[in-house]
């Protein structure tokens, strides 16, 4: 395994792959990888002859008062773990790469249509920090798939809208929530979590299971069912920023009459800022 910096060299690398006939998979990172990063590559392994994994902070998805400076950097870590993997390629470009030109000056990508809402309410240039960076290794790579994590939804439905409105010929794929054996879906932020921490943000995930085995059951009072999980987190010392009930085609608001929902839910504990979901079909 190799890593590369350039535009040129990962050019370079995947057009001989594909001219001897191989599919090129690409997993995007910003690094500090645990074991839910892991099974985006086992996925991508099972569908492309190469995977590439990139990996870059990307300032422009972070707000002002967040943790990019902060944010874990491991990259000998990562190699190391990617290696074990079996990964082909680790594509790690500079902000200078990335944005030759500054932030400032960049063009930006916005999906409309998913953004301003859930994580985009508060968090509101974050999904456009995403659309562009993707966008920008989508074209830097020419991968023929994608696999993103399913804890993300909001941001994997944000691309595959792009994917299918900038006609960009790229599939995209979802890889299941990792866990812990506690529920807590895995994440490069549980690493602030104290211990104590730790064992309370399992509680975050119940409450979903908990949400999903009443509308199962028959529960429509959606309004309801939010507003209690939201107290509940609150009781528990989360800082909760929402829980809503909704469909999974277009994000909205779950009516009575619809069958395939999500519960999406954020959350701070701590210095960490969780979200999760869970899916439900009726």
């Amino acid at each position: 395994m190799n890593t590369v910096y350039s535009i040129e060299d990962i050019r370079d690398y995947v057009q001989t792959v594909k001219a001897a006939g191989k599919t090129v998979a690409l997993v995007p990172t910003m690094g500090n990888l645990h074991d839910g990063h892991l099974t985006l590559v086992t996925k991508a392994k099972e569908l492309a002859d190469v995977v590439i994994v990139s990996i870059y902070v990307n300032q422009m998805q972070f707000g002002p008062n967040e943790d990019y400076q902060s944010y874990p950097r491991t990259m000998a870590q990562d190699e190391a773990l990617l290696e074990e993997h079996n990964v082909d390629m680790v594509f790690a470009p500079t902000s200078h790469i990335i944005y030759p030109e500054g932030l400032d000056n960049h063009t930006e990508i916005k999906v409309e249509a998913l953004d301003g809402m859930h994580c985009g309410k508060s968090r509101p240039n974050f999904f456009t920090g995403i659309a562009t960076v993707v966008t920008k290794l989508f074209n830097i790579v020419q991968p023929d798939l994608a696999v993103f994590g399913e804890k993300d939804f909001q941001q994997l439905c944000i691309i595959r809208k792009m994917v299918k409105d900038l006609c960009l010929p790229v599939e995209i794929v979802g890889a299941p929530i990792a866990r812990s054996e506690t529920g807590l879906a895995l994440s490069s932020r549980n690493g602030y979590l104290s211990e104590e921490e730790l064992e309370q943000a399992c509680l975050l995930s119940q409450e979903l299971k908990k949400a999903k085995a009443a509308i199962e059951e028959g529960n429509a009072n959606y309004d309801i069912l939010q507003r209690d999980a939201i107290a509940h987190l609150a009781e528990s010392g989360f800082q909760p920023d929402y829980f809503n009930i909704i469909r999974r085609s277009d994000l909205h608001t779950a009516g009575p009459n619809d069958k395939e929902l999500i519960i999406l839910a954020a959350a701070a504990l701590g210095k960490a800022r969780l979200i999760d979901n869970i899916q439900i079909d009726l």
